[in-house]
């Protein structure tokens, strides 16, 4: 197996393929064997783990994926990678390659069963996984990828409000997206996609990962974080798009009173009177804001207001 996870080995293979990184793409590849390990670990991969990884880039982490999984797909947006990948992969054949964007395709059990169409030259074939079932009895299918900045939080929601329940979901990102995904109320990294995040996985940090860590250098830190589906969401809610309705308003204008923001917010047609008399039975302030109502105060609130 090729070892990737140097400077030199990975700036070599590089240039033999004529590779220059494009910044849409938010490409930055890992080149510390220690990090990646961290991952590996983090991931808690199996025989008997199927194994969706986005962002392969040119195979630093799929080939240790493939020693560990039953099943690896690797879903790679650049096609310029796909040669790259051919070569550093060349021998696994428990390992397919998608060349697609993750947010274009349906990222559904079947996927595991496509593999590569007729027409393709790729090399890699082996045994498809004949079903996948959302239940006990079914080999857990497991998340890891290394997320592109600029779209790091549409990736998250995808995989989490989606129809696959994942057994569990490793990601490398910017350490300020992390601390986003786990932050508390009064803090100033918490909002609505903290309460996203959290409705649907518990979160823990993992490590931060200095910007030595890869090639080219991003000009930010960078964390391993891994995400646990809950296998209900940890509150009950009246209605989901309400809920999610209200704490979008919440959050919308932060300087706001939680009244006013939630007054603003014509799709959900709440009046003042009803939004003060919820926040009474709850024994909030009236100047109370957004930032401040925990998971469980935002459920409770739905329940109220939808009555």
């Amino acid at each position: 197996m090729f070892d990737l996870s140097t400077p030199k080995n990975t700036i070599s293979i590089l240039k033999r393929h004529g590779f220059t990184n494009r910044k849409a793409y938010g490409q930055n590849f890992l080149v510390d064997k220690h990090i990646l390990d961290k991952i590996l670990t983090a991931a808690e991969i199996e025989k008997t783990d199927h194994v969706l990884e986005i962002g392969p880039g040119i195979g630093t982490l799929t080939g240790h994926l493939a020693e560990r999984a039953g099943t690896v797909v690797a879903v790679e947006i650049d096609k310029r990678l796909i040669p790259i990948l051919h070569e550093t992969l060349a021998g696994h054949d428990n390992v397919s390659i998608i060349q697609a964007d993750i947010l274009k395709i349906p990222v559904t059990e079947q996927i595991f069963n496509a593999g590569p169409p007729e027409s393709s030259d790729s090399p890699f074939r082996g045994s498809r996984i004949e079903t996948l079932r959302d239940d006990e009895e079914s080999s857990p299918i497991k998340v890891v990828a290394n997320l592109p900045y600029y779209i790091t939080s549409p990736i998250i929601m995808a995989l989490l409000e989606g129809d696959v329940r994942f057994g569990s979901i490793t990601l490398m990102l910017q350490k300020e997206v992390a601390q986003r995904m786990l932050a508390g109320p009064g803090t100033k990294d918490y909002g609505a996609f903290s309460l996203a995040v959290q409705y649907h996985a518990a979160v823990e940090i993992i490590a931060t990962v200095p910007p030595s860590c890869f090639i080219p250098k991003p000009a930010v830190e960078s964390a391993i974080v891994r995400l646990r589906p809950h296998p209900a969401p940890p509150v009950d809610v009246a209605d989901e798009a309400f809920f999610f309705g209200l704490i979008r308003a919440a959050f919308g204008q932060r300087r706001k009173t939680l009244a006013n923001a939630l007054m603003g917010a014509k799709d959900l047609g709440l009046k003042r009177e009803n939004i003060i008399r919820a926040l009474h039975t709850m024994e909030l302030a009236e100047s109370i804001r957004g930032e401040a109502l925990t998971l469980a105060q935002f459920a409770t609130l739905s329940w109220l207001l939808s009555a």
